[in-house]
């Protein structure tokens, strides 16, 4: 089964999250099967970016999602800049 959840990255005290999709036996920060977002809380505003063209095509698929990136997943996209 896959799942889309979190994968940390970044330095100690500093994290970095990837939004990965992976089979749900394998270690937290295992080989992912597609990287679809970045998380970054230590910006602010947090910064999250999410190819959600690619979230939707793996839930169609099957895929569920990590209960922290549903949260994000959920959170409307930016808008783009206004002039």
């Amino acid at each position: 089964m896959l799942m889309i959840r979190l994968a940390r990255m970044g330095a100690r005290k500093q994290p970095y999250y990837r939004v990965i999709v992976i089979e749900k036996e394998r270690a937290r920060n295992g080989r992912a099967v597609e990287i679809v977002g970045t998380y970054n809380p230590r910006t602010n505003p947090t910064s999250i970016d999410l190819k959600r063209d690619r979230i939707e095509y793996w839930v169609s698929k099957g895929a569920q999602l990590s209960d922290r990136v549903q949260k994000l997943f959920s959170k409307p996209a930016p808008a783009g800049t206004a002039a």
